[in-house]
């Protein structure tokens, strides 16, 4: 049975926010609200937590992950930053907007596509999501809270406790969330290349 905190969207409090990173470093699932939709995250490098994610939303290995990181210094610990794609990373982020990226040798094999050595990255702008990343001082991996057969990421975070309770740790509810996840945008090759259409602009990266 998860636990489930309800932690204010615009002014998190600061003791739900250090139980809740004390769960994902002990290993746990934890539900948890951005700035595009809910997603479901744990511990980059917590080999069980990362399989119990992948069954939920019943991903292959060719699904890139993501790192929701801090910050761009943080990112680019985890991930090869040109000067070209720096520039739309500075411009963009945070934001709605994830970033595939080839991978520095610091990101665990098991979170790699299984062709390409990619993953995503991410730096949210939503203050449930910007106090958990600063007190846990690490990125977590993440997906959007998308379940098998569904197009749209869950909203709800009542729903979301009635359907997923047994299968994740935590549920944060910071209010419903947003219905469109993050916009993706590879920046492996020369040219930026829009991955799916979220609820980021991608009008700067087609004229990029």
């Amino acid at each position: 049975m998860s636990q489930f905190f309800q932690i204010h969207p615009e002014n998190p409090q600061s003791r739900l926010i250090k139980q809740a990173v004390a769960i994902i470093r002990a290993g746990g699932v934890v539900i948890y609200p951005t700035d595009s939709s809910y997603a479901v995250g744990c511990h980059i490098g917590d080999k069980n937590a990362v399989e119990r994610i992948r069954r939920l939303r019943q991903l292959d290995d060719k699904h890139n992950f993501t790192l929701v990181c801090r910050d761009l210094s943080q990112l680019s610990t985890f991930a090869k930053v040109d000067t070209a794609a720096f520039r739309l990373l500075k411009t963009h982020t945070p934001g709605p907007y994830t970033f595939i990226l080839n991978a520095t040798r610091e990101v665990p094999r098991m979170l790699l596509h299984a062709k390409r050595r990619t993953i995503g990255l991410r730096v949210p702008s939503h203050p449930i999501a910007m106090a958990l990343l600063e007190e846990f001082g690490e990125p977590l991996m993440s997906v959007s809270l998308i379940l098998p057969g569904e197009d749209l990421p869950m909203s709800d975070p009542y729903e979301m406790r009635q359907i997923l309770e047994h299968q994740v740790d935590l549920i944060i509810d910071g209010g419903f969330g947003g219905l469109a996840a993050s916009t993706v945008v590879s920046l492996v090759d020369d040219e930026p290349e829009i991955i799916r259409v979220g609820c980021g602009d991608p009008t700067p990266f087609v004229e990029a």
